[in-house]
């Protein structure tokens, strides 16, 4: 072990092995929830958040969202991760939200008038709240 590394004109020499001991080091056990508790807590928090293009789709389209509306918009993304699905396209009264199911995030809205002959494309589900 007493062999030099080319280019490094110091020569390494062989370090001595010690002995770890288990259990020297005493870990304070810290009082926290369960990480499962955590994360029901947070789950159960989250609120939908809207892009930046959503946000301006709404205004666009004069498209107003109450807190009813908004509840039933959050029950159908609920609905859609209770299956699975990773980006969902909500129908509701007449509107046309694609949601990003896994951030929690509207991606775009359409309202009525412009979503006739529209293609949705990247969803891999449908929820009519109607």
């Amino acid at each position: 072990m007493t062999d030099k590394i080319p280019g490094l004109r110091i020569p390494i020499s062989p370090q001595p092995v010690t002995e770890r001991r288990a259990g020297q080091v005493a870990r304070k056990q810290v009082d926290s929830p369960a990480f499962q508790e955590v994360l029901q807590r947070e789950l159960a928090s989250s609120k939908l958040k809207f892009s930046a293009h959503a946000e301006a789709r709404l205004r666009l389209r004069s498209v107003e969202l109450g807190e009813q509306q908004l509840a039933k918009l959050e029950e159908a993304v609920e609905k859609a991760a209770a299956k699975g699905a990773r980006e969902s396209l909500i129908v509701m009264e007449g509107n046309v939200f694609v949601v990003s199911v896994r951030n929690r995030t509207v991606i775009t809205v359409v309202d009525r008038a412009s979503a006739k002959e529209n293609v949705f494309t990247q969803i891999d589900s449908a929820v009519l709240t109607d």
